[in-house]
């Protein structure tokens, strides 16, 4: 059985580290563990046909975005998500939806992510010592990631991109001074921006909503970005002009 550990925003030994305070170690011993897939760019030629459902997500009473709105219509419509449960991450509210794989949503949270702003990972981060990645590289990537749930040196996670050590996962205590509760708890998008790239929610939200979506399947997480336009990340078709006149 393969295992990986990762200690997200916690202290971690001086000898290895990956993103989000991650070390890896992996001891093989009986039966393998899978790990997820890493991100992919989009879904496979093989997706199945889309699901007949409405061209809009429902969001139901929550707040969201434009850009998560209009990427939850595309992923519906086109059925990108291959009748998987999805996560649409919109780091600039820093907030979390869950759909399960008709497009319900089961619930959304306020949400840490990665102190950098960027739509990239700095090639070999998940390599890389704590001590050596400045403020700007600790970025949450954006894209389309198929991930499951596993488990890190403590508890139970969702691997979003095995190899990049990204993963959503209970909010942590890290250092006192990063006061991860309190930013989490605020009503200001502003100050959700501290991990070293892992997305940090809130506990309940995460045992109530994140692992009954993702227990028994793999599921497509999508991240917004902050800095590329939307459709440099995902192939959102343009929407057509408005011709006007009478029809």
């Amino acid at each position: 059985m393969a295992w990986s550990f990762s200690i997200c925003g916690r202290a971690q030994p001086p000898t290895t580290a990956r993103t989000c305070g991650q070390w890896l170690v992996v001891l093989i011993f009986g039966a393998s563990l899978i790990l997820p897939v890493a991100a992919v760019a989009a879904p496979s030629p093989n997706a199945g046909a889309p699901l007949a459902l409405s061209d809009a997500a429902p969001f139901g009473q929550q707040t969201a975005s434009s850009n998560a709105r209009e990427l939850a219509a595309w992923v519906l419509k086109s059925g990108d998500n291959q009748a998987l449960p999805f996560v649409i991450i919109d780091k600039i509210d820093a907030k979390v939806f869950v759909f399960d794989r008709l497009g319900t949503l089961q619930g959304a949270a306020a949400a840490l992510l990665g102190l950098g702003r960027g739509d990239d990972s700095v090639p070999g981060i998940g390599q890389r010592k704590l001590a050596t990645i400045s403020p700007g590289d600790r970025t949450t990537p954006a894209g389309r990631f198929k991930a499951s749930l596993g488990h890190d040196f403590e508890q139970d996670i969702l691997w979003v991109d095995y190899d990049l050590a990204l993963s959503l996962h209970r909010v942590v205590a890290g250092s006192p001074k990063d006061r991860r509760h309190a930013r989490l708890a605020s009503a200001s998008p502003h100050d959700n921006r501290i991990s070293y790239g892992c997305i940090n929610v809130p506990a309940d939200f995460y045992d109530r909503v994140v692992i009954p979506a993702f227990t028994g399947t793999v599921g497509i997480v999508y991240i917004l970005p902050d800095s590329k336009p939307l459709r440099a990340v995902f192939a959102i078709p343009e929407q057509p002009a408005d011709s006007g006149g009478a029809h």
